[in-house]
């Protein structure tokens, strides 16, 4: 059973917290009131995973998220946003948090957002030792419009760029999460046409064994059902390249909004496009909007660590 921190300096937002993912998840949950109890209580000992607030005083999450990364380097973090704070957000991310989750949609995405970031944790850490003997690989798969292929395909990748030791776990877990962003956009928004009111609708159902009529209408409808999702992988020492593209009709790319643009975080249209963007060196549309290409260099920085720590 995975042990949850939820670290926030509110005891009432703690509750909170803690009720949505008891309901939800079978996890135990601890709690900390600031980023400093929370390093405490890691040296008796480390959660399977951090969910903190961002804004707090003494030590505030992008804090704690830096002091994670560097003591605790295989340990998660997911935060917790409040608007006004989206520019202290995207640079927390840039730390090595796994993921966010606006405080406004708490009650609808946290729950999902931890299965997701543990469920990649827990692939990450399965990597064979053989992987370590990778210098270079590159293949292509072609996916039928079924969502229980995208977290193997995701786990494998996980596992290649653990073998080049591109990055460090915090660096793969932001790949993996940016890669299933990427395909969960391309299979449900490019190939179904499902609109985002319409995934809301049935947000619940989507990635669960439970009815999932309007997915599998889709799936048996022409032109829908012939429809496949191409990925492109490339990892070397230096860089890993993934492209994702859809047979769908695409989208205008100049409704995308400008990188700089941190109100994007707050709306739900843009959080994958967010966490993408931030955990990606480069991203980049073809013309049509059905074909997406993330690029991954080596993290130096983490080179840098190795070498202290050893």
């Amino acid at each position: 059973m995975p042990t949850i921190l939820v670290v926030d300096d509110s005891a009432v937002d703690r509750r909170l917290v803690g009720s949505l993912l008891q309901k939800r998840n079978v996890c135990t949950i601890e709690h900390a009131a600031s980023g400093v109890e929370a390093l405490a209580r890691m040296k008796d000992a480390v959660p399977d995973l951090v969910v903190t607030d961002l804004t707090m005083p003494a030590m505030n999450g992008l804090e704690l998220v830096k002091a994670v990364r560097i003591q605790y380097p295989d340990l998660p973090v997911i935060l917790m946003t409040a608007h006004g704070s989206e520019a202290l957000a995207i640079e927390a991310l840039e730390q090595g948090a796994a993921s966010y989750v606006p405080k406004s949609r708490l009650a609808d995405k946290l729950p999902n957002t931890v299965v997701e970031v543990l469920s990649l944790a827990r692939a990450d850490r399965s990597s064979e030792q053989l992987l370590n003997c990778l210098t270079r690989t590159e293949f292509s798969f072609s996916l039928d419009n079924d969502a229980a292929l995208i977290d193997p395909l995701v786990d494998l990748i996980q596992k290649m760029v653990a073998g080049m030791q591109l990055c460090d776990f915090a660096g793969r877990l932001q790949i993996g999460v940016a890669l299933k962003e990427a395909l969960l956009n391309a299979l449900f928004h490019g190939n179904l046409e499902i609109t985002q009111e319409e995934m809301e609708e049935v947000e619940g159902e989507l990635l669960q064994e439970s009815d999932r009529s309007l997915v599998e209408q889709r799936r048996c409808e022409t032109p829908y059902r012939d429809r496949r999702v191409a990925v492109d992988v490339r990892i070397t020492a230096n860089a890993a390249r993934f492209v994702v593209r859809d047979e769908g009709p695409g989208f205008d790319i100049g409704l995308i909004p400008d990188s700089g643009d941190v109100s994007m975080l707050e709306g739900e249209h843009g959080r994958g496009l967010s966490l993408m963007r931030t955990f990606m060196d480069e991203l980049t549309f073809n013309e049509t909007g059905n074909e997406v290409t993330l690029l991954k260099r080596r993290d130096t920085d983490n080179d840098e660590l190795e070498g202290t720590q050893a």
